[in-house]
């Protein structure tokens, strides 16, 4: 029994190829996967409610507009929002009228609301190391007589147990400090003196030194006083962390937080919970040797990190990042597939007339495409559209009125090739036309080096389009991209979830495409693969 499509020997033999190389065929499942779901990503990411059930009635508002008026008699004839209505008593109330949302209820160009965040009653701290101050006073023979505050700086826990230490013990004493204690000693005039010294016993302890200008008196000073402080850059980095709306830390808290006194780690609770209505005033900590300043914070500010309910963060706009990166998949797929046929069908087209008839044609469509080619693509985009205004459209035929011309030279030199064959002769003996010629009996067989390319072709224009949407020429400012992503990423290049995330989406399907292009050409190459011992 014929069935109405039948495949040659040859592209059964070519399937199996392509079936035997595992990673190809593994990488064009994973691909038409990841395209059907971008096709659906209305049905993943939707700030629209997918189904509503009201009073015995149903609606699809994913699929139709709905006026506010349509669900409130007292609302507005414009688009509600639907995730305030479903706060409403309307749906709170009554089990029999519900909204259900779509898994990931943001929509590519929702903003979202601070209000949506503030209710996660989240609080970031910042622990802030205040710079140690202290002074000790010192005999002669260079022995701490009194010490002020200055326990830290020679690793004792009280002032009494420095009562007696020599200096040049934990620090080092240069020759200029010795001249000038000794000058002071001797009630002779000093001036002031600074240094930067590294402790002794601890290379990673720094600390400043400072005496105060001496002036004579009428009996020499018994002791000297010495003032040591530690600077900004010597001070500990600050740490931070995130207070959950239990008090407890969101995800893996600094090593500080272990560290601080169970009271101190009270206080600082009881400053989060005010944090949550007004703003609170720094609170200091003592931990060990060193004193912390504690700030707390439960601002929104975009971009915004990765938390429950946004797992790949927020964009620089509020945008749900994770939203836009399906919703620009789909774009970014739909784009380069559209792409691809249409600058394969003009390069087809283009290269077949030309290798077919030969002569003055290929040599007047060589000095036209030659011509074309030495046109400036980006000026070209820059122009239409600053005139007509970027758009999904423009960018595409644009682009594909260049992106042509590489595909017509393979299929120019195939029909070159193929042009003189016996059963093209026998095909012009029969009085068979030119067209069903070139399109029924020569491009079956050079149709070869092209199906081998269009994987790479889809894989250059998804880069393409991510590359002109990240210099800013590409889709309108709205449209959900990739390109924009990693735009944003660069004047905000603290938020790394705007650098790892719509990378990983390009480097995946990109891949994958390199992948599916590999097993391609293996399955499209007769010759067996051979290697030299």
């Amino acid at each position: 029994m014929k069935t109405l499509f039948q495949l040659s020997p040859t592209t059964r033999k070519r399937l199996l190829r392509f079936r035997q190389y595992r990673r190809a065929y593994i990488s064009a499942w994973l691909l038409a996967i990841v395209f059907i779901l971008t096709l659906c990503a209305d049905l993943l990411c939707n700030d629209k409610p997918l189904f509503i059930r009201l009073e015995g009635r149903n609606y699809f508002p994913f699929l139709r507009y709905y006026a506010e008026s349509t669900f409130v008699p007292q609302g507005k004839p414009t688009r509600p929002d639907y995730k305030k209505l479903n706060a409403l008593p309307l749906f709170q109330d009554n089990e029999s009228n519900f909204m259900l949302f779509a898994p990931i209820p943001f929509g590519a160009r929702e903003t979202i609301s601070e209000e949506s965040l503030l209710a996660e009653g989240r609080v970031a701290v910042t622990y802030i190391p205040i710079p140690l101050a202290g002074s000790i006073n010192i005999a002669p023979d260079l022995t701490i007589v009194r010490s002020r505050a200055a326990a830290p700086f020679f690793m004792r826990d009280t002032e009494e147990a420095l009562k007696g230490a020599s200096f040049e013990a934990t620090w080092p004493v240069s020759p200029d400090l010795k001249r000038a204690l000794t000058a002071r000693f001797r009630n002779e005039t000093a001036p002031t003196l600074r240094q930067t010294l590294t402790a002794r016993t601890n290379p990673r302890l720094g600390a400043e030194l400072s005496l105060s200008a001496y002036t004579p008196r009428l009996r020499p000073p018994t002791t000297v006083r010495i003032t040591l402080r530690t600077s900004e850059d010597q001070s500990d980095s600050p740490q931070n962390m995130i207070l959950g709306k239990d008090l407890t830390p969101v995800g893996k808290p600094p090593a500080l937080w272990n560290a601080i006194p169970p009271s101190d780690r009270e206080r600082i609770q009881r400053s989060a919970v005010s944090c949550q209505q007004e703003a609170v005033n720094p609170i200091v900590i003592q931990v060990g040797r060193q004193a912390h300043r504690v700030l707390f914070d439960n601002s929104i500010a975009w971009p915004h990190p990765p938390i429950r309910g946004h797992w790949l963060g927020i964009d620089s706009a509020g945008r749900d990042v994770l939203a836009r990166i399906v919703h620009g998949l789909r774009v970014s797929l739909i784009f380069s597939i559209l792409l691809v046929l249409a600058s394969m069908s003009v390069g087809i087209f283009v290269g077949a007339v030309q290798g077919y008839y030969g002569g003055r044609v290929d040599i007047a469509g060589q000095r036209i495409i030659e011509i074309w080619s030495a046109i400036p693509f980006l000026y070209v985009m820059i122009l239409l559209g600053s005139i007509y205004g970027a758009s999904f459209w423009l960018l595409l035929v644009c682009y594909a009125i260049f992106n042509w011309i590489g595909i017509s030279y393979y299929m120019r030199a195939e029909f070159l090739r193929l042009r003189h064959q016996p059963f093209v002769d026998a095909a012009r003996v029969m009085g068979i036309s030119s067209r069903k010629i070139i399109f029924r009996h020569i491009l079956p067989n050079a149709i070869t080096p092209i199906i081998t390319f269009l994987p790479f072709t889809l894989v250059g224009a998804i880069a393409s389009l991510a590359a002109l949407d990240y210099l800013g020429f590409g889709l309108p400012a709205l449209t959900p991209s990739l390109g924009q992503l990693l735009h944003q990423a660069q004047a905000n290049r603290s938020a790394w979830w705007l650098i790892l995330y719509p990378t990983l989406a390009l480097l995946i399907v990109m891949l994958l495409g390199v992948f599916v292009g590999e097993g391609v050409r293996e399955a499209y190459d007769p010759r067996p693969k051979t290697r030299m011992e």
